[in-house]
């Protein structure tokens, strides 16, 4: 082999090894970058960014930014703080299902109205929730198998989101403000109650309960106050008739100038 043709091989060579060891770092370096028992793959065309049953206690924030669907189930977060997933705007599918979540901030999941369409909730320890923490999102959401507590919130929350067909008879009261209620189905129990205006009429009544003690307050005040002037008027009246008829008629004058 003449010798230009073996350092044009060699150069090659070197080459490809090259790149051979820089693609070699560049994905060591990205698996270093994802928290342990995360990895990232292809499903369906989707970039799948996985992270079920890696003992995580908050959301990973490596998380590849052009992801597709993230599974965080079975993990022990316990709460979703604002903007917590906000640098992937191209999110689909979400599951957070079998987590120990207890509370949702409002605008946890700003960003994702866009394209997000499905959001998986169940199996947490979600007692109450705010409806604005899914203002705008259009995902098909499954809150079933949670510790709800069956109240006007749950009701204004059940009201703003799109249910995952099927999973509304997952959603049980395991805690009300009617005690009759607890073991049924949300949905069930308000066929028949409404749990707002229930709220509402309550908050009248204290509201009327209230203006009637200020306003028995005022005129309980103000029989006192007339029955203490009618006492001292007896008072100073019985004291003028026991004095001289000269210096009672003085005193009277004085008594009806000072009414006037």
């Amino acid at each position: 082999m003449p010798v230009a043709q073996r350092v044009l091989l060699r150069s090659v060579t070197m080459w490809l090894l090259l790149l051979s060891l820089l693609l070699l770092a560049s994905c060591l370096r990205s698996a270093a970058a994802f928290p342990k028992g995360c990895y990232p793959s292809e499903e369906e065309g989707l970039k799948t960014f996985r992270c079920s049953n890696a003992q995580l206690t908050e959301v990973p924030r490596d998380i590849p930014n052009d992801t597709n669907k993230l599974y965080l189930d079975s993990n022990r977060i316990p709460f979703l703080p604002r903007d917590a997933f906000r640098d992937l705007p191209l999110l689909l599918e979400l599951d957070l299902s079998h987590n120990a979540i207890a509370g949702v901030e409002s605008g946890a999941f700003r960003g994702l109205a866009e394209h997000l369409h499905s959001l998986d909730l169940s199996s947490n320890r979600l007692v109450s929730v705010s409806k604005d923490a899914f203002s705008n999102l259009k995902a098909k959401v499954n809150l079933s198998d949670n510790p709800w507590l069956c109240d006007c919130r749950l009701q204004e929350l059940i009201r703003t989101v799109d249910l995952v067909a099927g999973s509304s008879g997952g959603i049980v009261c395991d805690s009300s403000t009617q005690e009759e209620h607890v073991g049924k189905a949300f949905l069930q129990v308000i066929a028949d109650t409404d749990f707002c205006n229930v709220y509402k009429k309550t908050t009248d009544i204290a509201m009327l309960v209230t203006m009637f003690g200020w306003f028995a307050m005022v005129i309980s005040y103000l029989v006192y106050y007339v029955r203490q002037n009618q006492e001292d008027a007896r008072r100073h009246l019985e004291y003028l008739k026991s004095l001289p008829s000269k210096q009672r008629r003085s005193e009277e004058s004085s008594t009806i100038s000072t009414v006037v």
